[in-house]
């Protein structure tokens, strides 16, 4: 395949099939990626202590610790991370769950490989292209809201807030084009580098966060505007 990894990024499994674990584990290899593999919950934070990865693959249903729980913890000490879950439960308000505690994206089983393959270059893609906006001008003010890029935290009449990884890259992508609209398809592509055909209501569940941590009224928002059948619009 193209565009294989020169400086080989190192990814962690968290899957307690072992079958499937060995097949990620092949194929990733394959695409030139460093990979190391936990069974349980215990062990992928044991690794996650003892090691730096670029990438976490992580199942939800384990031994010991849910997916949901291992996300909280490392984000907690790693805002930064990307985290893909991969799992078998379908229910809509599990992704929303998983987006909502800090994961980057949702991969249900079962799945096609080349997806699978194309999403992990599309994150490890995002957290290359976001390293390099949070360099420049890492904190920003606006409404009377100030955010830090670089450590995700906000202040604003609300109080003391972090966003999740994906809530500040999107605002971050927003911010950069200030006072032009931006679609849907723009944000899926690059911000998530993802096929724009495919989880468009992602955007919106995002943006709704947004202008419920921004907006005075979120209802009637100024600052995050939604233009008819075109995309959003930041407004200082």
């Amino acid at each position: 395949m193209e565009n294989k990894v020169t400086d080989k990024s190192k990814i962690l499994i968290v899957e307690d099939e072992e079958s499937l674990a060995i097949g990620l584990e092949f194929n990733l290899q394959h695409e030139e990626y460093e990979v190391k593999i936990a069974k349980d919950g215990r062990e992928a934070l044991l690794f996650f202590e003892e090691d730096e990865f670029d990438l976490i693959i992580l199942d939800i249903m384990l031994p010991y610790l849910n997916g949901f729980e291992i996300a909280e913890k490392i984000r907690e000490k790693d805002a930064q991370v990307p985290i893909l879950i991969l799992t078998a439960k379908t229910n809509f308000q599990d992704k929303i769950k998983g987006l909502e505690i800090g994961a980057d994206d949702y991969l249900t089983k079962p799945f096609h490989l080349e997806e699978l393959i194309l999403r992990v270059k599309g994150m490890l893609k995002r957290k290359s292209w976001y390293k390099t906006v949070i360099n420049d001008k890492p904190v920003y003010s606006f409404g009377g809201t100030e955010i830090n890029f670089q450590t995700l935290s906000c202040s604003n009449e609300k109080g003391n807030f972090n966003l999740t990884k994906n809530e500040a890259m999107v605002l971050r992508y927003l911010v950069d084009n200030k006072d032009k609209v931006v679609s849907r398809k723009e944000l899926l592509e690059n911000v998530w580098h993802v096929n724009p055909d495919i989880e468009t209501r992602t955007v919106d569940i995002f943006i709704s966060h947004l202008r419920k941590y921004f907006e005075h009224n979120p209802s009637n928002p100024v600052h995050i505007k939604s233009i008819r059948s075109a995309g959003y619009m930041f407004c200082e």
